[in-house]
């Protein structure tokens, strides 16, 4: 039997509860194929670790998970300590050393969800954003000067490289040939930002010359907003930078019905280290211990995860499950405006996964 060593970080919030979710069903699902298992190792990595001990994770929390095949991590934040300390203390300090430049997050309406968007079908909302992840608006560089005087100076430094934009738009290329339309669209703002942007676009219009099978245009983020909501079949396979790729995937996720099932992979696509796999949802402190937070976007997660490991058939598996589970009206949780838990829609995708026949 193979297997797969992981590690799980539950966080802070909801984060704990979806990621504990997400466990059970993986041992269902191992344990109904019988062709491979899983060996978790759990962290308590979390603000209120950084409460404890000054830190939200050892200074050698990175390397420690390079032993690990994928790491499945849930959600970091508390509304009482401030948001750049945990997002930089946790996440962040994970995915820049394992160079997770690849942060996919797949979009479709899920059958039982409906989308906010009057009319759509669910073969006409069905994307894949691809956001940079590893330096643009998040690369970390700045500082602050002249600390609480008039004259104080803030700044956040977008960086560029070409290694870094070449990588990205190379890896959506790939990924949008593999998808039956073989559409991309690439997302700038290179009217305005006349440097980082154009060097973007120069970078897509040569990388492309690569992939004569894919057809590809390029939009303005601003006006891409406007088209993922008037025109969300004229997409499919979506690349963008860190920030604007971060926005677009929330906008993303609420047209297609919650972003309680919006599921996301940060990738190390030469396997030079593991992968993590995360929902987009943040750790919901309001609802935090009621039960009634949603597990689906784990569950998808998952699935991502599952497919990375190269277990494709168990992948398809869960999927097919958590569709059946969301076609049921009755097990939707409070976000798709239902009055299903959390261990209602757990112990419905374990069922639903032990009666399925191959």
């Amino acid at each position: 039997m193979k297997m797969h060593k992981i590690a799980a970080i539950g966080g802070d919030g909801i984060g704990v509860e979806v990621v504990n979710a997400c466990l059970t069903v993986l041992d269902a699902l191992a344990a109904r194929d019988g062709q491979f298992g899983f060996n978790v190792t759990s962290f308590d990595w979390s603000t209120d670790r950084y409460k404890r001990t000054g830190e939200f994770m050892p200074m050698d929390g990175a390397a420690q998970l390079r032993a690990f095949d994928a790491v499945l991590f849930g959600a970091v934040g508390a509304p009482d300590v401030p948001d750049h300390l945990t997002l930089w203390g946790l996440r962040l300090a994970i995915c820049q050393p394992l160079d997770m430049y690849a942060n996919v997050r797949p979009t479709r309406m899920l059958p039982g969800i409906t989308s906010p968007l009057r009319g759509v079908e669910r073969d006409e909302l069905d994307w894949v954003i691809v956001r940079e992840n590893s330096e643009g608006e998040y690369a970390g560089q700045g500082g602050r000067s002249h600390i609480g005087l008039p004259i104080e100076v803030a700044t956040d430094v977008s960086i560029f490289t070409r290694v870094g934009v070449e990588r990205i738009i190379r890896f959506a290329f790939k990924l949008a040939q593999a998808r039956p339309r073989k559409l991309l669209t690439v997302v700038t703002k290179s009217n305005a930002q006349r440097h980082g942007m154009v060097l973007w676009d120069e970078i897509a219009a040569k990388v492309a010359q690569d992939f004569p099978d894919v057809t590809w245009d390029k939009m303005l983020v601003d006006a891409m907003t406007v088209r993922m909501v008037m025109q969300p079949q004229s997409l499919d396979t979506i690349v963008a930078t860190n920030l604007h790729a971060d926005i677009l995937s929330d906008l993303a996720a609420a047209l297609s019905g919650s972003i309680g099932v919006a599921p996301t992979a940060n990738l190390n696509p030469e396997g030079d280290a593991p992968s993590m796999f995360e929902p987009i949802h943040g750790s919901a402190f309001d609802i935090t211990g009621k039960g009634v937070a949603n597990p689906v976007a784990t569950f998808w997660t998952a699935a991502m995860m599952l497919d990375h490991l190269g277990e494709a058939p168990a992948a398809a598996r869960l999927m097919a499950a958590i569709e059946t589970v969301t076609a049921n009206p009755a097990l939707h949780t409070p976000d798709l405006g239902g009055t299903a838990s959390t261990q209602m829609v757990t112990d419905a995708v374990i069922a639903a996964l032990r009666g399925k026949n191959d």
